[in-house]
């Protein structure tokens, strides 16, 4: 049997998913890029200066079985317009507690921001629904692929807007608010289907299982634990880079650069990172991913010149990609269509707990043990991923992309 192909409406769906994946992640570049300088103009102590962004990811991980649960019972399209507006909410309280320089104030946007960034994390997932299942892999690509455009609004909108009202970054944070806004407007035009609740045959659906039957298949261990490595030291290192790149008396414009590379490496591979996990199986490309991290941290215990840190991030955003496609693909051949909220959520639940810790502890591991030891550790992830996906393999699971 020929494989289905994309008829124009699938292709018009993914296109504006990708659009409010760019614009959702242009946002998250900019929290991610502001957050931290801002904090140190007027907060004594810098090992917490990254403690707004931990506490987004742990809204994330208080957010992903609401926020999911919400879209398996009422439509991917509202979920995903109640995170632009809970999107739209934080980033307001983040700006306000800058502006009356309240850190506690910043905090609480931050966590508030969760809620929209687990919704962003969930467009994955929703675009598998939007292809036939042989385009599985590339859909996510496809997706994924919008942060190519946050690789250069964010950092630009940062570059544009830190010094444009006092404090600096409070423009930053204003212009979070309108990209959300914009996410807000283009979801009303994608048509999502509804949930599967019959199998192809006409039968009715299986029931769903039970979380903990799901959680339990050795490939959606291996996957979740892939995916949490993979977002654990992107975010350990990320995290940390304008604080360790300022420390070392680089300008503030260099950590934008760094970030702007990061966030390329991150997302500039989703245009064939599909393609390669169809071609070569997603084991392959998920070990290149591994491969590339630990390349991307020798690089950074090589040196602390802006080209150390320009190379060590851009390969930490390409092996991210590789490691962090293929464990999502891996992940959604692991539940049925009447499964899905549950065992995303329980899946992001995980990444994105461990996506906190790493991005808690990279602030206080770069100020009180410095950039090479903070590499030094991070060592451990993508060998943790590693050993996960060889698990798997010696259990003989199938890892083809489909």
């Amino acid at each position: 049997m020929m494989p289905q192909l994309l008829d124009r409406s699938m292709r018009r769906n993914l296109i504006l998913l990708a659009l409010c994946q760019a614009l959702g992640n242009s946002g998250n570049v900019l929290m991610f890029t502001a957050t931290a300088l801002s904090i140190i103009t007027f907060y004594p102590n810098r090992d917490l200066a990254t403690l707004p962004i931990t506490l987004q990811h742990l809204g994330v991980m208080l957010a992903v079985f609401p926020a999911g649960m919400l879209m398996q019972r009422y439509g991917r399209r509202f979920g995903f317009r109640v995170g632009s507006v809970f999107g739209m909410a934080g980033a307001t309280i983040v700006g306000v507690g800058l502006y009356h320089a309240s850190f506690v104030t910043m905090c609480a946007g931050g966590l508030l921001l969760g809620y929209a960034a687990a919704s962003l994390q969930m467009y994955r997932f929703a675009a598998v629904e939007l292809v036939p299942p042989s385009y599985r892999a590339r859909a996510i690509s496809w997706v994924t692929a919008g942060g190519v455009v946050a690789g250069v609004v964010g950092p630009s909108l940062a570059r544009w807007t830190h010094d444009q009202w006092v404090p600096l970054y409070l423009a930053s944070f204003a212009a979070m608010v309108g990209l959300h806004v914009a996410s807000f407007t283009v979801m009303s035009f994608i048509r999502f289907p509804a949930v599967l609740e019959a199998s192809a045959t006409g039968a009715p659906a299986a029931p769903p299982r039970p979380l903990r039957v799901i959680a339990a298949q050795p490939r959606f261990i291996a996957a979740v634990i892939a995916g949490m490595m993979a977002s654990g030291i992107m975010s350990f290192v990320m995290s940390a880079s304008p604080l360790a790149i300022v420390a070392c008396g680089l300008p503030h414009t260099e950590a934008q650069w760094v970030v702007l590379m990061h966030v390329l490496g991150m997302f500039v591979p989703s245009f064939f990172t599909g393609n390669l996990i169809t071609r070569f199986g997603t084991l392959r490309v998920m070990l290149v991913g591994i491969a590339l991290l630990l390349v991307g941290i020798a690089a950074a215990l090589g040196g602390l010149s802006e080209w150390h840190f320009r190379i060590a991030l851009s390969l930490n955003g390409v092996g991210w990609n590789f490691l962090f496609v293929g464990a999502t693909t891996m992940v959604t051949t692991c539940y049925r269509p009447n499964e899905r909220g549950k065992a995303q959520a329980m899946n992001d639940f995980l990444v994105f707990g461990t996506t906190a810790v790493a991005s808690f502890m990279a602030g206080f591991a770069q100020e009180r043990l410095g950039w090479e030891a903070l590499n030094g550790f991070a060592i451990a992830l993508p060998v943790i991923a590693c050993l996960a996906l060889g698990w798997l393999s010696l259990r003989r699971q199938p890892l083809s992309a489909a």
